[in-house]
């Protein structure tokens, strides 16, 4: 049996088969190395994303009315983890098992007054609200005036008929330990998307 007989009868694949056969391993490795970086990376970046979303800047959606109407039902917004309030700010804390969000009114050892009318007074001096539609005492069981504890926060919601806040033992003020944040963003609705004053 001649050499091109032995070739035939075994039917070698020609440099060019081996070469394509070669090229089609080799991309199939780095398809695979590359999509399984990929995975990682999607991983990594989704678990980022949960902690930033959970420990930095939660996100909430809003129930009830209490905040209307800067904040209304169905709303969604980003918080920012901060103890640092001024007057005036949206700060979201726990009661109980319940997250809720109203506005900053005076901090420790300020006093608080509310006339019949709802005109609300901090050491003496109205309080401008631009933020509120009706003014109203609400549902108010504390004695006026009011000085804010140490290391407290008196907060009110902008709908003050319907309200429970720091106007109620109920909710009462607010300690640093039931803080989660202040917010700063609405991202839903997309016509309403953007900061909160």
């Amino acid at each position: 049996m001649g050499s091109n007989e032995f070739r035939d009868a075994f039917d070698y694949p020609s440099t060019e088969q081996l070469k394509t056969e070669y090229d089609r391993e080799k991309y199939k490795k780095r398809y695979r190395r590359v999509l399984r970086s990929t995975i990682y990376i999607l991983i990594v970046v989704s678990a980022v994303a949960v902690l930033v979303a959970t420990l930095l800047m939660p996100v909430l959606q809003i129930y009830g009315t209490s905040m209307t109407p800067t904040l209304n039902e169905g709303d969604i917004v980003i918080s920012v983890k901060n103890s640092d309030f001024k007057p005036g700010e949206l700060m979201v804390f726990y009661v109980g098992n319940k997250v809720l969000v109203k506005r900053y009114i005076a901090g420790p050892g300020q006093w608080v007054d509310i006339d019949e009318d709802g005109n609300v007074f901090v050491d003496g001096k109205p309080l401008e609200e631009p933020y509120i539609v009706n003014k109203a005492l609400g549902d108010c069981n504390i004695e006026l005036p009011y000085q804010v504890p140490e290391n407290k926060i008196f907060c009110m919601g902008d709908h003050r008929e319907t309200s429970i806040d720091s106007r109620n033992t109920a909710v009462g003020c607010v300690s640093d330990e039931q803080l989660v944040g202040k917010i700063v963003f609405r991202v839903w609705p997309i016509k309403e998307f953007g900061t909160i004053k």
